[in-house]
């Protein structure tokens, strides 16, 4: 207030101080002072379309973004999406999006730019640790219809059970999945999360139900009070007697890192690939007058083993990259140390 007050009386164009810019400007810095790049002020016409977003359908590319470390990263590309026809790929540094730099941007305005109608074109400048300088990928938005559950059988005992996403569809396609795979001849199974950005915790804690006992803790959420809650499973089990070995990479993200963080913690199941992401989080939304709102990280999960997810990320038990070249050969260790270790295990 001291500064606000010697603003109005010694600035020298009186005239051009706008409250408005001033105020906000002001609750702005002090939320990005928090240091946390998920708590946002958002001001009235960027929270408008923040809730548009959440009530509506958009066009797109494909892609769940992420800041890591203060940097635009791709969490993960979509499967069959035009971001993973581009070539985009978990990791990846965006620098640019058209022709607005990405250095101190909120996340929320970075999707709100990316997204757009379908049949229309968006420009990304992406860094990589194989690039020597940022390249340029133009990808056409479409509407984007995220794929939940798949599974194949492998060498005609080992499920291939793939989640995409932890969205509205991934309980009734995971039940019927497992059901199928209860009635095959399959009695092992390899569970790819990778490039699985996440989604709905409720969807996660129900899916670890069918690989573990009753009444087994999947993830703890620890708020800013020291108060915590614990999520456990439900009477379910379906799966619980099937040898499991879990695929991760840095694409994977909040609810895919609870679920294999929980299959970790309560069975030992192995985990292969590389570590995931680490967003361990739980964000909510304030309106505030004038029709502006905030968000604020009010939470963090952790394993049942009390590791921070937000911090850690999901640590392989064994460590297997899968390069730029392996995907471009359609080469993928990850799976095949998977497929090895799995016909080990009883």
């Amino acid at each position: 207030w001291s500064v606000w007050n010697l603003l109005q009386s010694r600035y020298v164009d009186k005239d051009k101080l706008n409250t408005s810019d001033l105020v906000y400007g002001a609750i702005d810095g002090m939320v990005k002072a928090v240091g946390d790049p998920y708590t946002v002020f958002f001001k009235p016409k960027e929270s408008e379309e923040i809730q548009q977003q959440i009530s509506g359908s958009f066009g797109g590319i494909g892609i769940e973004i992420g800041l890591r470390n203060n940097v635009l990263t791709v969490i993960a590309p979509i499967k069959d999406t035009p971001a993973a026809k581009a070539g985009l790929l978990a990791g990846d540094k965006i620098v640019k999006i058209g022709d607005k730099a990405t250095e101190g941007m909120k996340l929320d305005e970075a999707v709100s730019l990316i997204r757009g109608p379908r049949g229309t074109k968006v420009t990304l400048s992406i860094s990589r640790e194989s690039l020597e300088q940022p390249k340029e990928f133009t990808i056409t938005r479409d509407t984007i219809k995220i794929p939940a559950v798949d599974w194949k059988e492998l060498d005609g005992k080992t499920a291939y059970l793939e989640i995409f996403a932890f969205n509205k569809n991934v309980d009734d396609e995971f039940k019927k999945a497992a059901q199928e795979i209860v009635k095959s001849d399959t009695d092992r199974i390899i569970l790819d999360l990778r490039n699985n950005p996440g989604g709905l915790l409720d969807s996660a804690v129900n899916i670890a139900g069918y690989f573990l006992e009753t009444d087994k803790v999947v993830t703890i959420e620890k708020f800013g009070t020291g108060e915590e809650n614990q999520f456990k499973t439900r009477p379910n089990g379906l799966l619980k007697n099937y040898p499991v070995v879990v695929l991760i990479n840095k694409g994977s993200a909040s609810a895919s890192e609870i679920l294999a963080g929980a299959l970790k913690d309560n069975r030992g199941v192995l985990i292969v690939g590389e570590t995931s992401f680490g967003k361990g989080s739980v964000q909510e939304i304030d309106d505030l007058p004038q029709k502006a709102s905030v968000k604020i990280t009010i939470a963090k999960w952790y394993t049942p083993k009390g590791i921070s997810i937000n911090e850690n990320g999901i640590k392989p038990d064994i460590e297997v990259k899968r390069t730029e070249e392996d995907v471009k050969a359609e080469k993928d260790p990850q799976l095949d140390k998977a497929k090895e270790l799995i016909k080990n295990l009883r």
